[in-house]
């Protein structure tokens, strides 16, 4: 069995271990405070009812259900009365009200993922272990009292957590893809400075909202997590539009027939997955994947067509002045100049190239390569597959002298040995 499956499955079994014993521990000896019980499973069940849908690349689809999961953790008081629930009955609720908003959406096919909920189960677990046992034994109260420390120690123990649900995200992506664990864990850092951060801050201020003004405060305070989820709908619409926008562009070479149907985007996902294998993150895997889509709108400004559009097998000086037309053109789309810079570069000999240069050129001469191959052998029983793969990736090491870098050519050969892309299949390193 693979080291990654392993691994999933054991976040997986720790979160239904942690579940099922918080829930049996909850029906055993009964529900302690049952009105705050009650208020904080309708907030995390709401939340998970009104969850945007996982998207490419967000990291928190459900953020009221995941705010008001961490306030019922660090809930001390309740209108100035100290709370008992514990940390077995903070997680018992939140299993039982995540899983009960989750049932709709579920029966749609589009709830949240066994990865997500185990994840949310562990997280709050994890918070719920750190504050309530201080709090029970009173030495919070006699500590830090009710001023400044308290809320000092309550913005503590949640950065404690996002760290915690930032690791646990990034090791179940590196089980499931084999990218290295430290680019996928800065991209979970990074999104915790999005709304991962207003996430927390409204899970802090729910604690303490309760614990000065009772339930009341709960819908209140929803509102202001609520409004910033609206304007990051908004915000993702306009990404999405970019997104489509630039795809389009890349689909003008294919449509006047400069390069053969679906190369832009085997290359923009090949080349994402290689740029992960290398350690890039973020908004420089966006921007290469951008330029990827777009590497070969240059050979619109061509009056004579490339053959299959294969520029890696023309002279160095051809696909410069193509890189340089692609360049231009990328400048008046109005996307950002890196992308451009990228699609300009390609060409040019690797010592000069920034990283995500060497990564489009690299994986752009691989999928012409394959594509000859398979052009070649159409009809003959030859060309295309793993064979065609092999010779393609033979051949890019051989140019690692001037054209290809080594580095970026083995990150590819380790990206095709796991499957590469979606839908692509796994290559044997030769």
């Amino acid at each position: 069995m693979r080291p990654g499956v392993l691994t999933v499955g054991a976040v997986r079994a720790a979160a239904l271990l942690l579940g099922l014993a918080a829930l049996g521990a909850t029906l055993h000896d009964g529900l302690d405070q049952p009105g705050n019980a009650l208020a904080f499973g309708a907030l995390v069940a709401l939340g998970e009812l009104a969850r945007r849908g996982a998207a490419p690349g967000e990291r928190e689809p459900a953020p009221l259900a995941a705010a008001g999961a961490l306030a019922y953790a660090l809930l001390g008081e309740s209108a100035g009365s100290p709370t008992s629930h514990g940390a077995l009955q903070t997680v018992a609720v939140v299993t039982a009200a995540g899983l009960a908003g989750a049932v709709p959406r579920l029966a749609r096919g589009r709830g949240p993922g066994p990865d997500h909920l185990a994840r949310r189960v562990l997280t709050v677990g994890f918070a719920a272990l750190c504050f309530q046992p201080l709090h029970t034994s009173g030495a919070v109260a006699r500590h830090l009292g009710e001023g400044p420390p308290y809320a000092l120690f309550l913005g503590l123990l949640l950065a404690l957590t996002a760290l915690c649900d930032a690791v646990l995200a990034a090791l179940l992506l590196r089980a499931r893809t084999g990218f290295p664990y430290g680019s996928l864990l800065r991209d979970e850092l990074r999104a915790l400075l999005g709304i991962g951060s207003a996430v927390c801050a409204t899970g802090a201020v729910m604690a303490l909202g309760v614990a000065a003004a009772g339930l009341w405060a709960l819908p209140v305070l929803a509102v202001p997590l609520l409004l910033t989820q609206v304007s990051y709908r908004r915000y993702e619409a306009v990404r999405t539009v970019s997104r489509q926008t630039i795809a389009s562009l890349a689909r003008a070479t294919e449509v006047a027939g400069c390069t053969p149907p679906g190369h832009a985007h085997r290359v923009a996902a090949l080349s994402a997955a290689v740029g992960r294998e290398l350690g890039l993150s973020g908004a420089e895997l966006t921007v290469l994947e951008h330029a990827a889509l777009m590497h070969d709108i240059g050979q619109l400004s061509l009056v004579d067509p490339v053959e299959g559009g294969a520029t890696a097998l023309l002279p160095a000086e051809e696909q410069r002045r193509i890189a340089l037309l692609g360049g231009e053109v990328v400048r008046r789309t109005g996307v950002p100049p890196a992308v451009a810079v990228i699609v300009e570069r390609q060409a040019d000999p690797y010592r000069e190239q920034p990283l995500p240069a060497r990564i489009v050129r690299t994986v752009n001469a691989y999928d012409d390569l394959t594509g000859v191959a398979a052009d070649a052998g159409r009809g003959t029983g030859v060309g295309g597959g793993p064979g065609a793969a092999l010779d393609a990736l033979e051949r890019l090491r051989l140019g690692t002298a001037r054209d290809h870098h080594p580095d970026v050519v083995e990150g590819l050969a380790r990206v095709l040995a796991r499957g590469g892309a979606a839908g692509m299949t796994p290559v044997l390193p030769g």
